[in-house]
């Protein structure tokens, strides 16, 4: 079973791109082929739930992160590779048992098609093989134990068959006979051809954790400690939004103690980021992946659910409020029937008055502060009951994102900090936009 994660989670926390949009995806996809961006986006559908798959994969990234290497190949020669090896229509086939006369003319006909064609991704397969060897030597197997050394093995195999003896030869080599074309051909194509299939995608991986080890250099990432889900431990430190340009860092650790976070702060004072922030690294760690921390250590989760930018369903006749309860039903559900899970409500029942969004975010919150092996983060202006909360539930975190006052305008810090925001700025807002004197004016004008 892998980790389990919703369309709306996705589109919540940016990981793909929409709409033109920037996207965790775009961050984190710094690979050379195609074959690697599209295993790549396959990893990023398919988030981990296993502990010892994530150590393994972020073995792998660690290693290279080490190595501090660049990709070996050149990225354009592989999808020729790959039409080249789907193309097993015999009758493209170089025929080894015509005449000299007939190959003579064959060749003569198909010098700037199929001839060509066939022997630009033969000595493509030729170059690849050859680095591929070499960087194979290169690498120290003793520090790969823990990775996939059993898949560097089998393509070592394959570089090794008896079959494979001429590519050494042929090294450098720009131009083939007719009669060696023939013989290649065979081999990579027919004879071989899914073992060719094997070392393309190795490679394609390794073009992942190359790039992953470089982006991870780049942005200076970290790598997550994971552990078992019984620790039942999430810790954050130096917590930062990948997407923003000067992201403001925050730290923040989850046991079952303090399990529920309720967070509060004006508006624009950061909570949806902060929300974000720790959805994305909590989905990059499951991954394996490099998160965008300082420090990270992570019990592994059953899943996440957030609910940061819920959309009304207007084609289902459902208001926002609906909305927000059917989406609240649906997380209920996967609660109760997993062990571990992440829950992400921002503004939680925004969708209704004040009086029932007061009344729904204490007993919903209530609800799920019993549960103490999940986490839970909401955020909500409802800061009256804070203090319900506070009297009835042992587990709740209270953190806020303070704003200050700096020559009559708001100032944010964008830090969390201990407790419960008394912050009102919206009117001073409303009043330094001069929203109210451009409505009497207006009403001036028409009279």
């Amino acid at each position: 079973m892998s980790f389990i994660i919703d369309k709306q989670t996705i589109d919540d926390l940016n990981i793909f791109p929409k709409n033109g949009k920037n996207s965790v995806f775009n961050i984190y996809n710094n690979t050379q082929t195609r074959g690697g961006s599209i295993l790549l986006e396959e990893m990023f559908r398919h988030p981990l739930d296993n502990l010892d798959v994530i150590n393994k994969r972020q073995a792998i990234i660690r290693y290279f992160y080490k190595l501090q290497i660049d990709f070996p190949f050149h990225g354009s020669i592989f999808d020729a590779i790959e039409y080249y090896l789907s193309n097993t229509d015999t009758r493209t086939q170089i025929n080894a048992s015509e005449n000299k006369l007939k190959k003579q003319l064959q060749r003569l006909i198909q010098t700037d098609t199929e001839f060509q064609a066939i022997q630009k991704s033969i000595l493509g397969l030729i170059d690849v093989i050859n680095i591929l060897d070499d960087f194979l030597k290169g690498m120290t197997s003793g520090e790969l134990a823990d990775t996939d050394i059993s898949e560097i093995e089998d393509v070592k195999r394959i570089i090794s068959d008896e079959k494979l003896q001429f590519v050494k030869s042929e090294s450098g080599t720009k131009k083939l006979s007719l009669e060696k074309a023939e013989i290649y051909d065979t081999i990579f194509r027919y004879d071989m051809n899914k073992d060719m299939r094997k070392i393309l995608s190795f490679i394609y991986k390794l073009d992942i954790y190359i790039s992953l080890a470089k982006v991870a250099q780049k942005k200076d990432l970290a790598f997550a400690e994971a552990q078992p889900a019984d620790n039942n431990i999430l810790d954050m430190k130096g917590l930062f939004h990948p997407l923003l340009t000067s992201p403001k860092a925050n730290t923040i650790k989850v046991i079952s103690e303090n399990n529920v976070i309720f967070l509060t702060g004006a508006n624009m004072a950061g909570k949806s980021t902060f929300m974000k922030s720790f959805g994305i690294a909590v989905f990059l760690a499951h991954l394996g992946f490099p998160v965008p921390a300082e420090e990270m250590t992570f019990s592994i989760r059953n899943g996440m659910y957030t609910t940061i930018n819920l959309p009304d369903n207007l084609n289902q006749g459902y208001s926002h409020f609906y909305a927000e309860v059917l989406r609240l039903k649906k997380i209920a559900g996967n609660i109760n029937h997993y062990k571990n899970m992440i829950v992400i409500f921002d503004e939680l029942f925004r969708g209704t008055n004040v009086k029932d969004a007061y009344d729904a975010t204490i007993a919903i919150t209530e609800a799920f502060a019993e549960n103490r092996n999940s986490i839970f983060i909401i955020s909500t202006h409802i800061i009256e009951s804070a203090d319900i909360l506070k009297e009835r539930c042992s587990n709740i975190n209270f953190v806020y994102l303070p704003t200050g006052i700096e020559d009559g305008k708001p100032k944010y810090t964008y830090t969390l900090s201990q407790g419960i925001t008394n912050d009102r700025h919206g009117m001073m807002i409303i009043n330094n936009e001069n929203i109210l004197d451009i409505l009497i004016k207006n009403n001036t004008h028409e009279k």
